[in-house]
């Protein structure tokens, strides 16, 4: 078996059985297995098949933002602290008017703690009819669809594979990191906090959006119809809505 598997070094125990089988030995795979551990040979380990949810026609190209609150994109980013310590950022977009809604930033970030950022925006803001992501495991975890579903908000899961889909999450993503994380260290987790909180105010209140006419973020939100959001009150409720913004491109997709 030593032998065959200094031969073979990428075979797992069952292929190593039944080579030793058409060489004649008498046998069985259970007690292959057994000697397989004893030595300390790697085992493969067994892996669920990852569930995929999203498709094309979630994408931000196919189903586009049409006023305020429509669709929300959200998406993750990773950096790390001088320490060489993860950061993992949610960054959450309002698609139509471009606004950062959240910008998070923990050394991980569970599907409970994802929940918790949409809670303060629902409460803060009101409740968007869409919110977009990617097939990312924080995303589709049951808890978290199901405490979407809840809230009356469609989840539009792209295609995997595909992040130009998710475009609007992407093309912050990428200023973000060229105007922030490429350009500061971070002694540690509050610091990280700090200068997120200052990018996001001076990216909703003072950096002038090419996609908008030059106006900020803020500015162009301030020009849109305020009775587009539901109320969290009634999340269910559905309410007539007026557009009164122009619609905007989708943006060109970020490649990396």
């Amino acid at each position: 078996m030593l032998e065959l598997v200094g031969e073979h070094p990428r075979y797992g125990y069952r292929r190593i059985w039944a080579l030793l089988r058409r060489e004649g030995w008498r046998v069985n795979r259970k007690r292959i297995h057994r000697l397989w551990r004893r030595e300390g040979l790697k085992v493969p380990r067994k892996q669920r098949k990852r569930r995929y949810l999203g498709h094309s026609a979630n994408g931000c190209a196919r189903r586009r933002a049409e006023h305020k609150d429509h669709v929300w994109a959200w998406d993750f980013i990773h950096d790390h602290t001088r320490d060489g310590r993860a950061l993992k950022w949610l960054t959450v977009v309002d698609e139509y008017t471009r606004e950062s809604l959240a910008l998070e930033v923990g050394r991980r970030m569970r599907a409970d703690e994802v929940m918790d950022v949409l809670v303060e925006l629902f409460q803060l803001r009101g409740v968007p009819e869409h919110i977009r992501s990617d097939n990312g495991p924080e995303f589709i975890a049951s808890a978290i669809r199901r405490w979407v579903d809840n809230a009356g908000v469609e989840a539009l899961y792209i295609e995997p594979g595909s992040p130009w889909e998710n475009g609007y999450a992407e093309s912050f993503n990428s200023r973000f990191r060229d105007e922030l994380l490429d350009r500061e260290e971070f002694e540690n987790l509050p610091d990280a906090r700090a200068y997120g909180t200052r990018y996001r105010l001076e990216y909703n209140h003072r950096r002038p959006h090419s996609s908008l006419g030059y106006q900020t973020p803020a500015e162009f939100a301030a020009g849109c119809a305020a009775a587009s959001v539901r109320p969290t009150a009634s999340l269910r409720q559905q309410h007539s809505r007026t557009p009164e913004c122009l619609p905007l491109p989708v943006p060109k997709p970020i490649l990396s």
